[in-house]
């Protein structure tokens, strides 16, 4: 069924609201970021005609092949690493999510060019039951005590060790994080995830529900894609400020482009990506199609690079992702010792946040961002978590890189508090 969007307004939030009411929902909005690679501009799924809750990827594949040709939604928490390494997370996790977890939806809604298509054996019935909900208008402020999991002298004093690993040689980068929490949280998901959505517009926008776990999350960032034959990555690093103008606004980001630290981090991830796609590449095929692309949004700049490469077409689209988890960057370089070490030094477990988010769509493609600037919310025990990390190296200042996190923790801040 298709919906015509011009004569139908309101339909697209009342689609996002209806969504919202179920225990398991997803919403994918690209924020109108549009790249080559974009496939809609927002999708939502809605209930789950089947589910899986695993624990390694070989699950995840079962799940997937058996629902071949159709819309599959779901996520990779980073601690499936676990599966793949001999590493170990001791650090407690409060948010719980699943180690991974996907659905194949009841009600499909895909939106692009003006119009929504409704994939569902009820087409009409859905169509009507959105189409007459009655959005609530009241503006309600929600409010939750944040703390830091470090304070600033404990921050500072960590990098500085993780400075010394990578004087003695141990690593050359890392992705060191911190969590931002709230015990005893009593939100609205939805509409959390509504204003963070307006603070902070992302094109890997995502809301999801499941059962009692939820993910809000405004992601700027691609994990890896497949387009027909081909793979994309594009890793993010490199972070500044917005300016107050546009002249400002050029200026940071020619500081950003020029800079040699934010250069040296962003390479060191792309050589990691580039690696980490040969696994799964043609011979030959894996390049970098932009580096140091300087790339805005409401709250930063970040540098981003594009490596791609034509898949191996006797891989399956688990296998790759499989051999490229977890994204490099968010976990540094050499990639195993940075993620051991890095379980060391913070102080909980990771779970959603820098996992990833996505789906595997009905011709084969797939697409998954990176869950960072999210917030991860537990209804049950009334936990609330996000967390912010930054590259660690060699010429790293502990004090500019608490002040990044703090910049990129700012609009979930503002949306809090």
């Amino acid at each position: 069924m298709i919906v015509d969007l011009a004569k139908f307004p309101s339909f697209t939030e009342k689609a996002k609201h209806f969504a919202s009411a179920h225990r398991i929902s997803c919403i994918l909005d690209s924020n109108a970021y549009a790249d080559a690679y974009s496939k809609f501009e927002l999708t939502i799924a809605i209930g789950a005609a089947d589910l899986i809750e695993a624990k390694n990827f070989d699950e995840v594949a079962s799940f997937v092949s058996q629902h071949q040709n159709k819309w599959v939604f779901g996520g990779f928490s980073y601690d499936l690493k676990n599966s793949l390494e001999n590493l170990r997370s001791l650090n407690p996790d409060y948010v719980q999510f699943p180690e991974a977890f996907f659905f194949v939806p009841q009600h499909l809604l895909i939106f692009k060019n003006d119009v929504a298509e409704i994939v569902s054996d009820n087409a009409e019935t859905l169509f009507n039951s959105i189409n007459n909900l009655t959005l609530d208008s009241r503006t309600i402020h929600e409010s939750v005590e944040v703390k830091q999991r470090f304070d600033k002298a404990t921050y500072i004093n960590t990098v500085n060790q993780i400075k010394a690993e990578i004087a003695r040689g141990n690593i050359y980068e890392s992705n060191f994080c911190m969590e931002f929490y709230a015990e005893g949280a009593n939100i609205s998901p939805y509409r959390v995830y509504q204003k963070l959505n307006q603070a902070s517009p992302t094109p890997f926008s995502a809301f999801l529900s499941w059962n009692d776990n939820y993910l809000l999350c405004a992601s700027p960032e691609r994990f890896v894609a497949k387009r027909a034959k081909k793979l994309i990555s594009q890793p993010i690093k490199g972070t500044i400020k917005r300016g107050l103008n546009e002249q400002e606004d050029l200026e940071l980001a020619l500081r950003l482009q020029n800079s040699v630290k934010e250069q040296q981090e962003n390479v060191m991830i792309v050589d990691l990506v580039r690696n980490d796609l040969t696994r799964s590449a043609q011979r030959g095929t894996v390049q970098v199609e932009e580096l140091f692309g300087v790339y805005r949004f409401k709250q930063v700049q970040h540098l981003i690079s594009t490596i791609t490469c034509i898949k191996n077409p006797q891989l399956t689209n688990i296998e790759v992702i499989k051999n490229i988890f977890p994204m490099g960057s968010m976990t540094g370089a050499p990639k195993i010792k940075a993620m051991e070490l890095m379980d060391h030094f913070e102080k909980t477990k990771r779970g959603m946040y820098s996992g990833a988010f996505g789906y595997f769509s009905p011709d084969g493609d797939f697409d998954f961002n990176v869950v960072i600037r999210s917030i991860l919310y537990n209804r049950t025990n009334r936990y609330l978590s996000f967390q912010v990390g930054s590259a660690i190296t060699f010429y790293a200042q502990a004090q500019q890189e608490y002040e990044e996190c703090l910049l990129k923790a700012k609009a979930i801040l503002e949306v809090l508090t």
